[in-house]
């Protein structure tokens, strides 16, 4: 019998993947919500075997004012977009240039926000958008490189690090040739990995451990119920603590190839058990979680391990106070900023403070006897200062100073938004966009952080405030006091609303006014706010006062909650 010779073909032997067809794609856009936002640029490039093979780039007007961020961000101006096509001229040509499903394999650097954008434009142009496969560098990124190598997985950080030609600007064309370098540098290191095909790296990115395998009954007799669950290793030491509505649930996902963190897959090799914590109601597991992760400090815990590394902006006790850096909750919360983590953000936030209101820098105790010798600074010349320290500042004039400055965070911070809204558009049109920059991160440094106060102000001084929320056909509540959770409780089928907050109050702890935040952590209290602010929430019995400045900085805040100050 004659032998019959049989060559696998590509479906038989996978899609290799440098014959594969990707098209790399950017958008610039109005926001971060598709939808609600809109594209003001996009950019693409098509390649084949580590070679371009095709490019293509428009900027687009959306047809929306241009935020001032955005164009300190991006440089892009409203000038530049006005003659752009709009996006119903443009989209039949990028759908065009990104070719066929079957082909073409999307690609871009955190992809849900540019597909996002894609597929919403496509539904608002009436087009069904292409099913295409879609492959993200930050995923990829997170798979195959370690901290060791690179200190977080952002376009920059990874261009730096497999030094790229072009580096990403925030203009769609240099961010994808930044990307198409770092997709084929995380193409060569999945070679060492074994993955030369597109149906390897999808099985790649997921298949699950041994250590997964073989642990994953673990999690058989977790119940399905609100609570916290700790992993623990074979000295019952805690590992990770985390909270979920459903512990099962939750606690099965670690066992499954959608969990493809480094350090939670090498957790899981040490981990021996895992214990849960029932707790009444959702709120109470996110606070009992957060308690646990700062007294006990699992080592894979990241989030909420060193609270007291933040820092808050104060002004001194003095006559003529000047504003300094603490360490730890002042107890008066009255002209604080904070908290706020950072030497950079601290410092650009005071930055913010010192070139809108001319207070004092100097660090000197200024007394009657040092006035007669002092020298004025710099400042004084150059109108930055009143100069109090050789007494041309009368203590009544500098007060004035200071009460305004308490007025910006206790009142009205318009004028501060205001102030520096027109400077980054002086500085935008007159094309200093690096100086125009500075003036965004300073002033969105201390907007952030004199929100943030005002909103844990608002509850930290109540002493007892008991709210009621929706759960199915029940309710449940929380009693919070100084803005620390005292109890929860939920009615059940046996008994009332009416009793169960007659026994939430009976369980709730005694709280101690000892000051601001002093019987609570900040973070305590921002989760329980998050609560607060959520769907269906309402009051019961409020012993003080809950309220926000009409014009506040949480007020301003609201104005520009859609520009991603992180994107920088």
């Amino acid at each position: 019998m004659n032998e019959v010779s049989w060559q696998a073909s590509f479906d038989d032997l996978g899609r290799p993947l440098a014959a594969t067809t990707f098209v790399i794609v950017d958008l610039e856009t109005t926001g971060g919500s598709p939808g609600l936002n809109a594209i003001t640029e996009i950019g693409a490039q098509k390649v084949c075997g580590g070679q371009v093979i095709g490019e293509f780039q428009t900027l687009v007007n959306p047809g929306v004012p241009l935020p001032p961020f955005i164009t300190v961000l991006t440089g892009i101006t409203e000038a530049m977009l006005l003659p752009a096509p709009k996006i119903e001229e443009v989209f039949p040509q990028l759908l065009e240039f990104l070719g066929n499903e079957s082909e073409t394999v999307l690609v871009a650097h955190n992809a849900p926000f540019d597909i996002g954008f894609l597929r919403a434009a496509a539904t608002a142009l009436g087009y069904n958008f292409p099913k295409y496969q879609v492959l993200d560098t930050v995923k990829i990124a997170r798979q195959v490189l370690t901290k060791d190598e690179v200190r977080n997985y952002k376009l920059e950080t990874l261009s730096q690090f497999f030094r790229t030609d072009t580096a990403p600007t925030h203009r769609a064309l240099d961010d994808v040739r930044a990307t198409v370098s770092v997709f084929h540098g995380l193409i060569e290191r999945l070679g060492s990995f074994g993955i030369f095909t597109l149906e390897e790296l999808k099985e790649f990115s997921n298949r699950i451990t041994k250590a997964q395998a073989a642990k994953k009954h673990l999690a058989a007799n977790i119940p399905a119920s609100p609570g916290v669950y700790i992993f623990k290793d074979a000295k019952g030491d805690p590992l990770y603590v985390g909270t979920s509505k459903n512990l099962k649930s939750r606690v099965r996902t670690y066992f499954t190839a959608g969990e493809t963190r480094k350090r939670i897959r090498e957790m899981i090799q040490i981990t021996e058990r895992i214990d849960c914590i029932i707790t009444p109601t959702a709120l109470e597991a996110q606070v009992r979680e957060l308690r646990l992760i700062q007294g006990a400090q699992p080592r894979y815990n990241r989030r909420s391990r060193n609270p007291e590394r933040v820092a808050w902006i104060k002004l001194t006790d003095e006559t003529f106070p000047r504003l300094v850096i603490s360490k730890g909750a002042p107890v008066d919360p009255a002209g604080v900023i904070g908290p706020i983590a950072g030497g950079a953000a601290i410092e650009s936030a005071i930055a913010a403070i010192h070139e809108y209101l001319p207070i004092r820098q100097c660090k000197p105790k200024i007394t009657e006897k040092s006035i007669k010798t002092a020298p004025p600074c710099i400042l004084f010349e150059i109108n930055k200062c009143g100069a109090p320290c050789i007494g041309h500042q009368s203590i009544a004039s500098y007060n004035d100073l200071i009460s305004k400055y308490q007025n910006l965070l206790e009142v009205d911070f318009r004028t501060m938004h205001d102030f520096s809204n027109s400077k980054m558009a002086e500085l935008s049109l007159l094309e200093k966009f690096e100086e125009a920059i500075e003036v965004r991160d300073r002033y969105s440094y201390l907007l952030r952080a004199a929100a943030r106060i005002e909103r844990l102000n608002s509850i930290a001084k109540i002493p007892e405030l008991i709210v009621a929320k929706p759960a199915g056909d029940y309710w449940e509540f929380a009693s919070i006091k100084y803005g620390r959770l005292a109890a929860t409780n939920i009615s059940t089928p046996t008994t009332s609303a009416a009793s169960a907050i007659e026994s939430l109050e009976l369980i709730a702890e005694q709280v101690l006014n000892n000051g601001f935040l002093q019987q609570v952590n900040y973070e305590e209290v921002e989760l329980i706010l998050n609560y607060l602010e959520s769907e269906g929430v309402r009051l019961v019995k409020v012993e003080g006062e809950y309220s926000y400045a009409l014009f506040g900085p949480n007020s301003q805040a609201a104005r520009i909650s859609n520009y991603d100050f992180a994107i920088a």
